[in-house]
């Protein structure tokens, strides 16, 4: 057996207290001299903050919705050429697990405690007031990235974070949840939300928005573009700093939806999933099995029968379908290329010896909320639209699939065999499909083994304390005076040379939308309360008619066959040891509500804004869907006092949403033009008679929306200076969100374009947009259909 690795012991020389941060960076004098030139003259030099003798660089890599079976390190039929070179230098770890979904596996990760614990019951969009759910970080659990700061690391993260409360998301802060801002890290560059437009990526580099250099037509693409920032941010530290050492922090929204990689990486996979998801999961276990990532004797669970089988999908619907995997293999082997060019890059620095790198494929299990088609566009079934996308107009968009005008995901059975050899997907925290992900350490100044194999049971929580006992550092007692809660996690130090370790993370529960599993000490009880594809009109069982299920995972790896039956007591154990580690995290109460937890009111969630007008200026962009006042579902106004140009009136007075849904308020010809956009699919434009004449005008547009429920249409008029101009009918709009990173821009539309009269580039009014005010209910209605410029900034106060 070869030597347990051991952690960097703290500088004996350094004298600071760790435990404390910050901590005191003076000390009292001692003899204080009249003249420097005094011989009794003694001052200490300046001593620069660095972390204990030895501390490696960190750097985690975290791919976003890749299941167990996706990567070719873990039998996938997804190419990851680097991270099997980075597997061969060290170790694969074939039992680490997450939580079942993107925020809080990442806040997980980045504190070292349980997702409850640390507020992050769901996804930030449906935060609730309960001290689990509500997405506020609790100041007694500092972030990782802040520890490592204030012992001397240099920290930086890139790609994405959805750790942020939707109403601290906009330019006015706070910004304590932003990385750069409370979060610990120094520079940042990446999004904020749960997914990006890859090709069109709304981008801030610490809180400040910032556009890419390049169209999708120029090569731009977001993970292209990250990883050289990346690299540039880690040579240029190593350059200036060379003693300090760095964290960096990897988060590619790639391989989250939508799935958009260049054609060419689509293309490399034609033809190989012709077979279809059913014959994939065995063709997927067997190179496991060969690989040895999974016993020989592991099971292939039973595909659930709320899984179509691949035989029973139509035929004409098949080549789409095919189509949809080779451009998520694509996606994922162009991830690992660039992950490839990071690693590279610290080859070259002559530092990735001695950098302790986690590379996890996935902050869950692959996603299964592409419908059971899959999706073009994936916000329709968020919108409850995905009807619109029938199989012709699907194989209409076949060769835009995975490109600029395509927002598009996968069907579930594709992520299910994603998750082979695993029952159900991301969201389903009761099985290991949702949370079991192949991760890999690599770390050659620390690990003596390579090309080894590590099956101790682990989690995202074990991360950050391990990396503080790799650096040597204590873990933190106060922070900004602060006591601090302890880590809950587990250091997996222990394993790195020593592969018959006994597992020290013995107990762990799980909990998503009230899927809920408890592990301990080999044994699993589990019930799935959720179907993840069902995003509209959800409809669960009362939490205690679950079904329950129990495995003995020390002799059923996949979690094959249930022996609730015939061990019932043993079954009552864990039931009553879920609901103590529920009561010790902060789980309870369970919380499956949707329609609640979607709206701020219910949920008991603050909002940025408040009342029924919203005031917003020329030059105002990115401004999330959480920014904006909520014009869907209701009648409303949006009024602008602009400026038209002697040649003619061009360009975005104002714009929501993206080429995939929104709404657009522009001139296009020099009249004045608005565009509503259902999910890509339909387009509905009502035009002015005639040209905007120059000088100082005010243009309005009112939508009377016909009620009956939700996404239904109305009738939209025009307005220039208190006389209609043009008008028509919207048969149908969009109920719950346009993008999930388009935002809101006054006088421009950045990022994909609403309305396709126009392009992602010199699409700005080319006169001045002076204000723009939007308006619901009763604050739409004007009997003159005019609002005086003078009073405009006055009423929006008065009616907050």
């Amino acid at each position: 057996m070869s030597t347990p690795a051991k952690p960097n012991k703290q500088d004996p020389d350094d004298a600071r207290i760790r435990t404390h941060l910050p901590m005191r960076n003076t000390s009292r004098p001692g003899l204080i001299t009249y003249d420097a030139r005094d011989p009794d003259t003694r001052f200490p030099p300046i001593d620069q903050l660095r972390p204990p003798r030895g501390a490696p660089n960190v750097l985690i890599i975290l791919i976003d919705d890749a299941g167990f079976g996706s990567s070719s390190a873990f039998g996938g039929p997804c190419q990851t050429p680097n991270a099997e070179k980075l597997a061969a230098g060290g170790l694969k770890f074939n039992r680490f697990h997450t939580t079942a979904l993107c925020s809080p596996t990442r806040q997980a990760l980045l504190t070292g405690r349980n997702h409850h614990s640390c507020g992050m019951g769901g996804i930030t969009e449906i935060a609730t007031g309960a001290p689990g759910y509500s997405s506020v970080l609790p100041n007694s659990m500092s972030p990782l990235a802040r520890t490592l700061k204030l012992n001397g690391y240099s920290t930086a993260q890139f790609g994405k974070c959805h750790e942020v409360p939707v109403w601290e998301t906009s330019s006015v802060g706070p910004f304590d949840a932003w990385p750069t801002g409370g979060g610990g890290f120094e520079y940042f560059y990446g999004f904020v939300g749960g997914e990006a437009n890859q090709w069109y990526p709304s981008l801030y580099e610490g809180t400040n928005p910032v556009e890419p250099k390049k169209t999708p037509e120029e090569g731009y693409h977001l993970m292209e573009d990250m990883t050289d920032k990346a690299m540039s941010w880690i040579g240029q530290q190593k350059a200036l700093a060379p003693d300090k050492p760095f964290f960096a922090y990897f988060a590619p929204g790639a391989t989250h939806a939508p799935h958009h990689v260049p054609k060419e990486w689509a293309d490399k996979y034609k033809g190989k999933f012709d077979q279809g998801w059913d014959r994939l999961r065995e063709e997927t276990i067997a190179r496991q099995k060969a690989l040895g990532v999974i016993p020989a004797d592991c099971e292939l669970t039973a595909r659930h029968e709320e899984i179509p089988a691949w035989d029973a999908m139509p035929e004409a619907l098949k080549p789409i379908l095919r189509r949809q995997m080779e451009v998520y293999a694509g996606f994922m082997e162009f991830t690992d290329h660039h992950v490839g060019r990071l690693l590279d890059s610290l080859e070259r620095l002559g530092i990735l010896d001695d950098t302790l790198v986690y590379y996890i494929v996935g902050d869950n299990g692959a996603s299964a909320e592409g419908t059971l088609n899959g999706a073009y566009n994936e916000m329709a079934n968020f919108n409850g639209l995905a009807a619109l996308e029938t199989p012709e107009f699907l194989m209409a968009r076949y060769d835009k699939l995975g490109g600029p005008e395509s927002y598009n995901h996968y069907a579930v059975g594709w992520a299910h065999a994603m998750n082979t050899p695993y029952q159900w997907t991301k969201q389903v925290a009761s099985h290991w499909g949702g949370t079991r992900n192949g991760t890999i350490v690599h770390w050659p100044k620390g690990i003596q083994a390579k090309g080894e194999l590590r099956s101790q049971f682990h989690h995202v929580i074990d991360i950050a304390p391990t990396i503080l006992e790799a650096a040597g550092l204590p873990e933190p007692v106060e922070v900004n005076g602060v006591p601090q809660d302890p880590l809950e996690g587990v250091s997996m130090l222990y394993t790195f040379n020593d592969a018959n370790a006994a597992e020290r993370h013995e107990t762990q529960y799980f909990e998503m939308f009230g899927n809920r599993g408890i592990y301990h000490k080999g044994w699993t009880a589990v019930t799935k309360h959720g179907t993840p594809w069902v995003l509209v009109g959800r409809k669960t069982v009362p939490l205690d008619d679950d079904v329950w299920e129990l495995y003995d995972t020390t002799k059923d790896w996949s979690q094959a066959r249930d022996l609730s039956k015939q061990m019932p007591g043993k079954l009552h154990d864990l039931q009553r040891l879920w609901l103590i580690e529920a009561s010790r995290y902060k789980v309870l109460p369970i919380d499956d509500r949707v329609v609640e937890k979607m709206n701020p009111d219910t949920a008991g969630r603050p909002v940025l804004i408040r009342g029924k007008t919203q005031l917003l200026f020329g030059g105002m962009s990115r401004l999330s869907e959480n920014c904006v006042l909520n014009l869907k579902n209701k009648s409303h106004s949006v009024t602008a006092q602009i400026e038209v140009p002697d040649s003619g009136a061009r360009g975005v007075i104002i714009a929501q949403g993206a080429n995939i849904g929104g709404w657009s308020l522009y001139a296009h010809q020099g009249k004045l033009k608005y565009c509503y956009n259902v999910a890509g699919v339909n387009h509905y434009f009502v035009e002015s008679a005639q040209p905007l004449p120059s000088g100082e005008h005010q243009v309005r547009m009112e939508f009377a929306y016909a009620g009956g429920g939700l996404g239904k249409g109305g009738e939209v008029s025009l307005f220039v200076d208190g006389q209609k101009v043009g008008e028509g009918s919207l048969p149908m709009t969009q109920a719950m969100i346009f993008s999930a990173d388009d935002g809101c821009d006054v006088g421009e539309d950045s990022g994909a374009p609403v309305s396709p009269d126009y392009g992602p580039k010199d699409n700005a009014f080319n006169g001045r947009v002076k204000g723009v005010q939007l308006a619901i209910a009763d604050a739409a209605e004007s009997v003159d259909h005019l609002i005086a410029p003078e009073d405009a900034l006055h009423m929006a106060m008065a009616r907050q």
